[in-house]
């Protein structure tokens, strides 16, 4: 029990989690770019983070206790190199995170200022679509979890998915509206950044959401920071508060929300209990510096609760 919801203790999930797999070079500052021009401002400290949607999903499974894979492209180089052997540190399955030759890695620089607030500048790698070399054929999973940075493999992944009747969750990071009409019809359950939403269907959250899900998701959620989430389901829109923590560092939180998500549905939890695990899993990555690296495992998670009751609504 975490706040007011029950993970089923019996059932360790599966979840293949496909997409964007980056390097993060981080730069922490006082305060960030203003916009006004050529401008130069002062690093107190500078690290490298693995980062990525889905797999900082996949390592978020993982420290929950979950078995993971993850499946994705990266160029054979020492990028590329670096972040496989990052996976497999952390318990996560890379037989089918293909690293290609000729390829160039993702890398992402990221400021980050004294409120926890980021920016980020993207290059998000170079490798073939194609996603014929993915063994669908023997995909074997609780569910799937995939991200709009590899279009052609999620669409594979969602089909096959529904075909052996596992279910199928969209991270909706901003992406061109081609993308999302193409997934959204192949996705059960999609859960918006703000940015995302507003992107694909505007910024009226109601109408949005009833836009989003008229491709046929039966659960639709967009995440709002520190204001909570909105999510529509059975045709009712709902809102859920954020935990009350103090947010530090909001690097990776979204990629975080929806690997607890996923754990969360693979583990056979409803949907309004897994929406709040996940915002509790979030809420704590943020009060903690950096990305990938301030992922908490369960029992941290609940120790944290049990001390500040912060998840409780």
């Amino acid at each position: 029990m975490i706040g007011e919801i029950t993970i089923p203790d019996a059932k360790v999930p599966k979840v293949v989690c496909l997409g964007l797999s980056a390097l993060d070079r981080i730069w922490r500052v006082e305060t960030g770019f203003s916009g006004g021009g050529s401008e130069k401002i002062r690093a107190a400290e500078h690290l490298t983070e693995h980062g990525g949607l889905a797999a900082n999903a996949a390592v978020t499974v993982a420290r929950l206790g979950g078995t993971t894979a993850f499946w994705g492209r990266a160029g054979d180089d020492d990028a590329g190199r670096f972040m496989a052997g990052a996976f497999a540190a952390e318990g996560v399955d890379v037989e089918h995170f293909r690293l290609l030759e000729g390829g160039a890695s993702s890398v992402s620089a990221i400021i980050v200022d004294g409120n926890g607030e980021r920016q980020i500048a993207n290059f998000r790698g170079a490798f073939p679509t194609d996603p014929s070399w993915l063994p669908l054929s023997t995909l074997d999973a609780d569910c799937v979890l995939g991200d709009p940075r590899w279009p052609d493999g999620a669409d594979a992944l969602f089909r096959s998915a529904r075909q052996k009747g596992i279910p199928t969750i969209l991270d909706g990071e901003v992406a061109d509206s081609e993308i999302f009409e193409r997934l959204l019809p192949l996705t059960d359950q999609v859960i918006f950044s703000e940015p995302g939403l507003s992107g694909f269907a505007g910024p009226d959250i109601a109408s949005a959401l009833q836009h989003a899900a008229s491709f046929g998701s039966k659960m639709v959620a967009v995440t709002r920071g520190n204001k909570g989430l909105v999510w529509l389901e059975d045709g009712r829109i709902q809102e859920m508060p954020a935990p009350n923590v103090v947010a530090i560092d909001t690097t990776a939180a979204g990629d975080v929300f929806h690997g607890a998500y996923a754990f969360a549905i693979g583990a056979g939890a409803a949907i309004e209990d897994s929406l709040t695990f996940a915002s509790a899993v979030a809420a704590l990555k943020c009060t903690r510096a950096g990305g990938r690296a301030a992922i908490p495992t369960l029992d941290e998670l609940r120790s944290f609760e049990r001390k500040t009751h912060a998840y409780t609504r």
